[in-house]
C-alpha cells in the first residue's frame, strides 16, 4: 500500500477510534456509575468493618443494658443530658473502630431541644435500592431507666448490627435507633420514628419491609411469648417474620399479635411506617419482666431469631 494512502487512513481511523473511545467511556460512566461512583471507599469500609463483625451474644447484650439503664439511666427530653449521652454512646457503637458504620444523624427540634434519629445502612448487592428498616426507639418514659423500654430493643439492634458488620446482603438494611418514641411524643408530629418514615417517603425511597423492636424482655411468665403485629397491608412480613423466627429459635410465639389499639397497645415505629404506606412489623414479648428483671439467655435467644428474620427479608 502505497504511503499516501496509510496517512489517508490515519487521518480518517484516528478520530473515529478517539470518537468511539469517548463513546464508550459516556456510555460506562452513564450505566455504571450507581455501581462505581457511589461511594469510592465502600468496599475498603465493608471490608474493614467485616473484621469487627461478630454473632449475637449474650455479653454485647448485657454491655448494651448495662450502659443504658444504669450508667445512662431514664433519657428523655425532660431529661435532657441523658437522652444526649444516650445518642452519643448509640452512634460511637456503630462507627468508626466499633462496628465500621458511617453514621447519618437526622437532626430536628422537638420541645425546645434538637434531637435526633440515628442511622447506619449496609447497602446492599443486586438489589441496593429494596431497604429494609431494622429500628428500636432508645428514649424512656419518665421515672424509668428503660431496661426493657427500650434498652432491649437499642441492645438487639446493635447486637444484629455488629453480627451483619460489613456483609452485604442482597437488600439493603439500616439500623436506625428512633428518639421521642414514649409518651409525651407518641402518636405526635415530633415522634423519631414518623419524622424518618416521612422524610423516606419524600425522598421517594423503597422500603420494603420495616420491623420495630420494643420491650423484648420476657416474663417468667410461662404465658409470655413473642409476637409479630402488623397491620393488614403488613401480614405477609408479620407471617414470614414469625416462620423465620420459629425456624431458628425456641422461644415461644404467639399466632397471632395483640391489637394495635386498646390495653395490648405498645408505643412502636411500625404505626409511623404504615402511615406513609410502609410494610412494617413490631415484635415484642407478650408479657413484660417484673421491675425490668430482664433474662439475658432468652434476649439472647430472642435477637438471635431476629437475626434470620432480618436475613429471611435481606435475601428473598
Amino acid at each position: 500500500m502505497k504511503e499516501g494512502t496509510w496517512i489517508r487512513l490515519l487521518i480518517v481511523a484516528l478520530p473515529a477510534g478517539l470518537l468511539l473511545m469517548g463513546v464508550g467511556a459516556i456510555v460506562n460512566s452513564t450505566f455504571y456509575r450507581e455501581e462505581s461512583d457511589l461511594d469510592p471507599t465502600e468496599a475498603i469500609r465493608l471490608e474493614t468493618a467485616g473484621l469487627k463483625r461478630r454473632p449475637v451474644s449474650r455479653d454485647d447484650l448485657a454491655t448494651s443494658l448495662d450502659t443504658l439503664a444504669t450508667r445512662i439511666g431514664e433519657r428523655h427530653l425532660g431529661n435532657p443530658d441523658q437522652l444526649e449521652r444516650a445518642a452519643v454512646w448509640i452512634e460511637s457503637s456503630l462507627s468508626g473502630a466499633n462496628m465500621g458504620y458511617l453514621v447519618e444523624r437526622q437532626i430536628y427540634e422537638a420541645g425546645g431541644h434538637e434531637v435526633r434519629n440515628l442511622i447506619a445502612e449496609l447497602p446492599g448487592r443486586e438489589r441496593r435500592d429494596e431497604i429494609i428498616v431494622v429500628g428500636a426507639h432508645y428514649d424512656t418514659v419518665a421515672g424509668s431507666p428503660g431496661a426493657n423500654d427500650n434498652g432491649t430493643g437499642v441492645a438487639a439492634l446493635l447486637s444484629l448490627a455488629r453480627a451483619f458488620a460489613g456483609d452485604q446482603q442482597t437488600r439493603t438494611i439500616r439500623f436506625v435507633a428512633f428518639v421521642n418514641e414514649a409518651p409525651p411524643y407518641f402518636k405526635t408530629e415530633s415522634m423519631g420514628s414518623l419524622v424518618y418514615a416521612k422524610a423516606c417517603r419524600s425522598r421517594g425511597e423503597k422500603i420494603v419491609a420495616m420491623i420495630s423492636m420494643v420491650m423484648l424482655g420476657e416474663s417468667t411468665d410461662a404465658k409470655s411469648m413473642i409476637s409479630f403485629v402488623g397491620n393488614d397491608d403488613s401480614q405477609f412480613f408479620a407471617d414470614s417474620a414469625r416462620t423465620a423466627f420459629v425456624r431458628a429459635t425456641k422461644i415461644p410465639t404467639a399466632d397471632n399479635g395483640f391489637p394495635l389499639d386498646g390495653p395490648g397497645e405498645r408505643a412502636s415505629g411500625h404505626e409511623s411506617f404504615g402511615q406513609l404506606g410502609y410494610p412494617a412489623v413490631m415484635v415484642t414479648a407478650t408479657a413484660a419482666p417484673a421491675a425490668d428483671a430482664i433474662d439475658l439467655e432468652n434476649l439472647e435467644s430472642v435477637t438471635r431469631g431476629l437475626k434470620a428474620v432480618i436475613d429471611t427479608w435481606a435475601n428473598p
